[in-house]
């Protein structure tokens, strides 16, 4: 379905956090973190808590926009940090081969395969012990 999904070890505001360090540390830039579960709370709406992360890097998603600019309405990348019915934490994200698919690029593997692999790395060092 185009989304990737890693098991945390951690509570959804630790991974948040522990994200949001290691995506500064690597020189992303964080637009916005949004915590949707104190949004539904003011409500009235009961919300298991879920943490959205908006991220990005000019230097990873220009060359994506340059081959497809269509890839822009994905762009940029989201982390949501969320808790299951079981109380499992997971981050999930958009796999760069869906966006692949999703807006027919060609000629970008390159660039594709570099986000995919930096991505891979930064939501294992979050939800990794």
């Amino acid at each position: 379905d185009g989304v990737v999904d890693v098991l945390s070890a951690f509570n959804v505001g630790e991974t948040a956090d522990r994200m949001e360090k290691i995506l500064d540390e690597k020189g992303m830039t964080i637009f916005k973190r949004i915590k949707h579960s104190e949004g539904a709370a003011k409500v009235g709406i009961e919300l298991r808590d879920t943490e959205l992360i908006i991220f990005g890097n000019p230097k990873a998603g220009s060359p994506l926009m340059k081959c497809q600019q269509s890839v822009a309405i994905d762009l940029p990348q989201k982390a949501l940090i969320w808790e299951d019915d079981k109380s499992n934490v997971w981050i999930s994200y958009n796999d760069p081969n869906y966006l692949k698919t999703r807006h027919n690029i060609s000629g970008c593997e390159e660039v594709i395969s570099k986000i995919e692999k930096a991505l891979a790395g930064i939501v294992k060092l979050a939800s990794k012990e």
